[in-house]
């Protein structure tokens, strides 16, 4: 185990020097100044190149790209331009809060895709398979902001079961002491059980809105994953030798599918986490996503060379997780490894 998670950080170390590369120079080649943007309109060309020096804007690009590299060797992500605050304490406040979101969306379509994915495969060509397609098909054909928009109508507009949405507390409720920076969390580790029920009327809609968004990809590979171990000879033997239906299914069949889960599971996770801007923005979430995009439309660099680069460590992350699991689940692949 330990030998094949030093094989995948070898591999790990010229993907971040690429996203190093390749953030830097897509920050510069972007269009706008932010030298003329924090001049504002009435600067004149001497007070314009004067904060672009003070950027170290005019400076050769390898001299700029030397001046990044060495920030990042000393855990500096530099300084944001529109908020005045270091990058990387900027990044630390927000990221709790796009976890707890992509977590608790990707936990509400495991609960709804994994049963009815395995339903769908058993019971192959009946009703529930067709539901199965459906909800796969309208997962991936609705965008995501529309289905924001249209359970804030239904549920806080037309039905007044869900608060309005403004972030990650109402006007009325207070933020827990941060612990883990997930308020759930927080608030139950410090009993404050009416923050935890404020934060959890918060969060279920955006979180619903991610859920449905990633019920296709999981109930899809699921279903595929299934029908293929199912159709196997030793789930035929399993059944000859007189196991229950039960236990044919959920101990042999499903642990021998969970592998393409699996990598989906990864694949989803890391994609919603760097990909929510959009339901942060329905719901003012306060998370990295809507933070970036905020400091692109300001031609902002650090912000957005930050959450890129926090994008690409958190997906490796994750990607040499996975790879641990698969020896977990299927120990074959761990003696290959």
């Amino acid at each position: 185990m330990l030998a094949t998670l030093g094989k995948r950080l070898v591999t790990v170390i010229p993907t971040l020097i690429g996203v190093v590369i390749v953030t830097f120079l897509l920050t510069r080649v972007l269009p706008g100044d932010p030298a003329v943007y924090f001049a504002g309109p009435a600067a004149t060309p001497q007070s314009i190149a004067d904060i672009r020096k003070s950027l170290g804007l005019d400076r050769p690009l390898p001299e700029q790209f030397a001046r990044y590299v060495n920030d990042l060797a000393h855990g500096n992500l530099g300084n944001s331009l529109s908020t005045g605050r270091p990058v990387a304490t900027e990044i630390t406040s927000r990221l709790p809060a796009s976890a707890e979101l992509t977590l608790l969306g990707l936990i509400l379509s495991l609960v709804i895709a994994l049963p009815l994915g395995i339903l769908a495969a058993v019971k192959q060509g009946s009703w529930i398979d067709h539901t199965c397609r459906v909800v796969a098909t309208a997962g991936v054909s609705l965008p995501v902001f529309f289905t924001g928009l249209l359970l804030v109508y239904v549920f806080y507009f037309q039905l007044g079961w869900s608060p309005a949405p403004i972030g990650r507390l109402d006007a009325f409720a207070t933020a827990p002491p941060q612990i883990t920076g997930f308020y759930l969390f927080d608030s139950l580790l410090t009993g404050n059980f009416e923050t935890f029920r404020a934060a959890f009327s918060q969060l279920i809609l955006p979180a619903l809105t991610l859920g449905i968004f990633s019920l296709a990809p999981i109930t899809r590979m699921t279903r595929a994953s299934m029908l293929a171990v199912l159709a196997s000879d030793f789930v035929r033997t399993a059944r000859a030798s007189g196991l229950d239906n039960r236990t044919v299914i959920l101990t042999y069949a499903f642990r021998n599918a969970m592998l393409p889960v699996v990598t989906t599971l990864g694949m989803v996770f890391s994609f919603l986490l760097g990909a929510n801007v959009l339901v942060e923005k329905v719901f003012a979430w306060p998370g990295i996503g809507s933070y970036a995009v905020e400091a692109l439309l300001q031609s902002d660099f650090a912000p957005v060379q930050g959450f890129v680069l926090t994008m690409a460590v958190l997906y490796v992350a994750l990607n040499l997780l996975i790879d641990m699991l698969y020896g977990v689940i299927d120990p074959r692949v761990r003696l290959e490894g």
